[in-house]
């Protein structure tokens, strides 16, 4: 089981000396890798569905990613998750190519089509179409990222006669994991996604979308070249060795817990914490 700490760029790690010692204490305690939360904006006055007071800080992943590739050498720096549906995906390719670069090859780039309406609002982006256009913004990024001569001609989105270097440093780009429960979601994991990143489910919530998962691959068709898909989650509290037990038993790979972030003292005791009693 690999075991990553989510909510690297919010809270106390928005200060970026509090983000960069976490990650370096992560790094030297085995940690797998170190996750960001995204949201542009959030409504204020906090209504539903904002997970969070308009307050609360958060820093932009690619920003705080690009400076903690510089503060370590070995643990992976992921993104969960980028909003794609909410950027133009000819400048995200170049962001999220260019960071895989500063990373050394580092990166895992968590996605998802949202579901901040007000978010949406804001960035004059429509709510509606925000599936399909993460669908082929991932086919558009892919696109940017591998052929010779990049070209694309879809309904959100076309380019020819360009190109953008650097590539990224891993082969076909880094891996796309897919946040979600949606059938949206659990169909795009499917059929784009290396993996499937679930947020705040338990045992046997995971248990149920993984099996909507599995019948999804008996009837979807899934590129070879995508390989076998890594099932990724946070559980909705700090997990003990047992209940580690019990996701890997559901066929979880990667265990992501919320670090406590209110203080720069209580994120590093969470590091220490999960650190002896998980590993």
């Amino acid at each position: 089981m690999q075991i990553g700490l989510f909510g690297i760029n919010t809270g106390a790690c928005a200060n970026p000396s509090t983000a960069a010692e976490t990650a370096r204490r992560a790094e030297a305690a085995g940690f797998e890798s170190l996750w960001t939360g995204e949201h542009v904006v959030l409504p204020d006055p906090r209504e539903a569905p904002s997970p969070a007071a308009p307050e609360t800080p958060m820093l932009h992943p690619p920003a705080l990613l690009a400076f903690l590739a510089g503060q370590t050498s070995k643990i992976r720096l992921a993104t969960g998750i980028t909003l794609v549906a909410q950027r133009n995906p000819v400048v995200l390719a170049k962001e999220i190519g260019s960071l895989d670069v500063l990373c050394d090859g580092r990166l895992l780039f968590g996605i998802g089509a949202g579901y901040l309406h007000q978010e949406f609002a804001a960035l004059g982006v429509d709510f509606a179409s925000r599936g399909a256009r993460t669908d082929e913004y991932i086919d558009a990024m892919r696109e940017l990222w591998n052929a010779e001569k990049p070209a694309f001609n879809g309904r959100y989105v076309k380019f020819s006669g360009i190109n953008a270097q650097p590539r990224p440093k891993q082969h076909g780009g880094p891996p796309v994991i897919v946040g979600g429960t949606s059938p949206g979601a659990l169909k795009r994991a499917v059929q784009r996604g290396q993996g499937w990143y679930g947020f705040a489910l338990d045992v046997p919530n995971t248990a149920k979308v993984l099996d909507a998962i599995r019948s999804l691959q008996t009837t979807l068709a899934r590129p070879a070249t995508l390989g076998e898909l890594s099932i990724s989650v946070t559980p909705p509290v700090l997990p003990t060795r047992a209940m580690l037990e019990d996701y890997a038993a559901l066929g979880v790979t990667r265990i992501i817990p919320m670090l406590r972030n209110n203080s720069a003292e209580t994120v590093l005791a969470t590091v220490d914490k999960l650190h002896n009693e998980l590993f």
